[in-house]
C-alpha cells in the first residue's frame, strides 16, 4: 500500500517534467469520468487530486509522488464538449506530447465508465494508443452504480465491442472510488510492472 503520496508539479509544458528519473503511470478518460476520486481513492488522500463537479477541471499534466519510487499523473480530460476549439486544440497536443514523449511512461491507464457501452472517441483514443505502442489498460469506474449482473453484463458488451477491433485485449480493471473497489488489484499491476523492470534491469 502507498505510505507517501504528495504533489510535485502541475503544468503545460513537457520540459517542465520531473526528470524521467523512475517509473510513471498516468491516468486519463473523456470529463467526468471520476478521474481524480479514483486518484484518491488509490492514495488513500481525499484531497490530493482536485474533484470538481464541473468536467474538464482538469487542464494541467500533474505529477505526484509516490513512496519516492515513482510518479502518478493526472493527465486532462479528453471530449469535454464546453471547451472551445482553441483549448482542445492546447488539450489535445499537451496529452499526444506527453504520452509520446515521455520516456519513463510504463503504462497509461484509461478510464471508462462501466455504466456505458464503448464510446466513440474511447475507442479512437485507444486505436491511437495502438499505433503508436504506448502500453495501455483499461479501468472501469463508477462499478458501485450497478448491480453485480448488470456491471458483468456491460463489461462483457464492452469485451466484444474491443475484440471486433483488437486481436488481444489490454488489461481490464474494475473500481469503485466510493467503495475502494479495485485499489488492492491497481496497485498490484502497478507493482508488478515495477518488480518486472527492476528484474530485467
Amino acid at each position: 500500500m502507498i505510505k507517501k503520496a504528495e504533489f510535485v508539479i502541475s503544468n503545460t509544458d513537457l520540459r517542465k517534467c520531473p526528470e524521467p528519473d523512475r517509473p510513471e503511470y498516468a491516468f486519463i478518460g473523456r470529463s467526468n469520468v471520476g478521474k481524480s476520486s479514483l486518484i484518491n481513492m488509490i492514495t488513500g488522500q481525499k484531497s490530493l487530486a482536485k474533484t470538481s463537479v464541473r468536467p474538464g477541471k482538469t487542464q494541467l499534466v500533474n505529477h505526484f509522488n509516490i513512496d519516492d519510487s515513482w510518479y502518478l499523473v493526472d493527465l486532462p480530460g479528453y471530449g469535454y464538449a464546453r471547451a472551445s476549439k482553441t483549448a482542445k486544440y492546447k488539450f489535445q497536443k499537451l496529452i499526444s506530447d506527453y504520452i509520446l514523449k515521455r520516456e519513463n511512461l510504463y503504462c497509461l491507464f484509461v478510464l471508462v465508465d462501466s455504466r456505458h457501452e464503448l464510446q466513440k472517441i474511447d475507442s479512437e483514443f485507444m486505436m491511437w494508443l495502438g499505433e503508436n505502442a504506448i502500453p495501455f489498460a483499461i479501468i472501469f469506474t463508477k462499478a458501485d452504480k450497478l448491480g453485480k449482473t448488470n456491471l458483468d453484463k456491460n463489461i462483457s458488451a464492452y469485451k466484444k465491442q474491443l475484440k471486433e477491433v483488437w486481436d488481444e485485449l489490454p488489461p481490464l480493471l474494475i473500481s469503485s472510488a466510493e467503495s475502494g473497489t479495485g485499489k488492492k488489484e491497481i496497485l498490484e499491476f502497478i507493482y508488478s510492472i515495477n518488480n518486472q523492470e527492476q528484474a530485467e534491469n
